[in-house]
């Protein structure tokens, strides 16, 4: 398994900050990794929903497909996915009130099947998944402090 961890503050209530995370017409606005949304229901995500995403990651394209695990309004959403090659992951938002904003913690927890080989690779992309996360982080601050 690889742990990948970010947090950032936005200046927006839990609430709004909710709203668009647990939207998935407007993933595309923010996840810098998202290459097309295949599937998704219509409104906010529930518990149970299912979502299939086509990533691009390392100039790799490939389809996950979520399972929303907890939706907790206006402070928790939890997704596991399940990739190509038995490769799976859990995705957790945490929000937290802080003075009249948001402090957002992102938690990605994967796991790439191979043994050593898979755990080079999972390290290789630990380290350009920072930068993705962090890249996806500044622009959901952005969208959600731009109004």
């Amino acid at each position: 398994m690889s742990m990948l961890e970010r947090d950032i503050h936005i200046d927006a209530p839990p609430e709004r900050v909710y709203d668009v995370v647990s939207d998935p017409s407007c993933l595309h606005r923010w996840v810098t990794i998202q290459d097309a949304l295949e599937e998704a229901p219509d409104g906010e995500l529930e518990q149970g929903a299912r979502l299939v995403q086509r990533l691009r990651v390392a100039g790799q394209c490939f389809t996950v497909t979520w399972t929303v695990m907890a939706a907790d309004r206006p402070s928790k959403l939890v997704w596991e996915g399940k990739g190509p090659l038995g490769t799976s992951a859990k995705a957790v938002y945490e929000l937290h009130p802080n003075t009249g904003g948001t402090d957002f913690h992102y938690l990605n927890d994967f796991h790439l099947p191979g043994g050593a080989l898979g755990a080079a690779v999972g390290r290789a992309l630990q380290r350009a998944g920072r930068r993705e996360a962090d890249r996806t982080l500044e622009r959901l601050k952005a969208l959600l402090e731009s109004g």
